[in-house]
């Protein structure tokens, strides 16, 4: 038996002892629904989760999909009617494709979370949540690792570039590999093909491309026609100097132990000062978490940790894994979303910071699986 196929009735014992720890924290229990409106919240999710999600057709409600988490849901619940600051607990099943052959994660699983939302002091909401998850899975001996996508963020708003360029590297933030080569076309390191260059030298020249053939495809002549002046305008920007990209892929190499880790990102706040403020949230997280009793030297980070999960985390990142399973998904994890709140929030938004626990895979280590 897989070890995530534990007892169902352990693993809802589980989940409601944590369920239970969390409202004792002063969080409100809510549910959602099963079935979620899929059209607007699959943009929400990372790429990873669209393609996993189950997404059905109702005659009624359009295209619907079985729930793959409850944050998006419960943001959504919130910004409707919801006042500050807010503290949601929750407990049930989420749904998730699998499609590697042979894999110990299942499709169906439950989830029991703890989503915070105040403005008032974002590094001590950070470390409330990491410290009450970290602290009840504290007799697991899990490791943790945390990271922080606002740095990174950060480092991409304020190099001197094109707008048009620092939203394309904002757009793949999560695809790190697709990021890099941005960086190094930006940087003039990685040639453009021969059909490509042409085509960039022909609209240098200040042609374009005209054909006698019928129009088909999916993109109308004027959105044709404003892609081929973004190329012309990208193709004439200055690239971005090599020692500055240099530096923004050390700063994103960067994996060691909290304090440590706090160390190089100031030493890459030499090169690129606009993450100094960004850096300043780190290190108040940091004081916070030492201040709830957490050993902030024994925590790793990872300047990309959360760069392939969901896509809405914009801040403190953070997940806790068994050293001995390494075929297992983290036990826990979360972060900070604050832009989908503005995105689901009409106007209003609020700064939000939340984590989940699988309480299959609690029972499963608790029994030595």
């Amino acid at each position: 038996m897989s070890p995530l196929s534990a007892d169902p009735a352990g693993a809802r014992a589980e989940g409601q002892r944590l369920l239970r720890a969390f409202i004792d924290a002063g969080a409100q229990a809510v549910e959602t629904p099963v079935l979620q409106p899929a059209e607007v919240l699959l943009d929400l999710y990372g790429e990873d989760i669209r393609a996993r999600a189950y997404v059905t057709q109702d005659p009624l409600a359009g295209e619907m999909m079985l729930r793959p988490d409850f944050t998006v849901p419960v943001v959504q619940a919130h910004m409707e009617e919801g006042a500050e600051p807010a503290r949601y607990a929750y407990l049930g099943r989420v749904y998730r494709k699998q499609e590697e052959p042979g894999t110990a994660r299942t499709s169906e699983y439950l989830q029991v979370g703890f989503e915070l939302f105040d403005g008032s002091d974002r590094a001590g909401a950070d470390a409330e949540v990491f410290a009450l998850i970290h602290d009840l899975l504290a007799p697991l001996g899990l490791r943790a690792a945390i990271g922080d996508i606002g740095i990174l963020r950060a480092a991409v708003a304020g190099l001197p570039a094109s707008e048009a360029r620092k939203g394309a590297l904002m757009r793949h933030l999560w695809r790190p590999a697709r990021f890099r080569a941005l960086l190094q076309r930006y940087a003039g390191r990685r040639p453009p093909s021969p059909e490509r260059a042409a085509l960039l030298e022909r609209l240098a020249r200040g042609e374009r491309p005209e054909s006698d053939a019928p129009h088909i495809g999916l993109r109308s002549p004027d959105e044709i026609a404003a892609r081929l002046d973004r190329l012309a305008e990208d193709a004439a920007a200055t690239p971005l100097s090599g020692a500055l990209v240099d530096a923004l892929e050390a700063m994103l190499a960067i994996s060691a132990k909290a304090p440590q880790a706090l160390e190089e990102l100031r030493d890459s706040a030499r090169v690129m000062p606009w993450i100094l403020e960004a850096v300043a949230g780190m290190a108040a997280r940091l004081d916070r978490l030492a201040a709830r009793g957490i050993d902030v030297a024994a925590l790793d980070f990872e300047a990309s940790y959360g760069r392939t999960s969901m896509e809405y985390y914009d801040g403190f990142v953070f997940g806790l894994y068994a050293e001995a399973r390494p075929d297992l998904p983290p036990v826990a994890s979360g972060g900070r979303y604050d832009a989908l709140t503005s995105v689901l929030g009409q106007g209003r938004s609020i700064p939000a910071v939340g984590g989940v626990i699988r309480p299959e895979m609690v029972v499963a280590l608790k029994g030595g699986g």
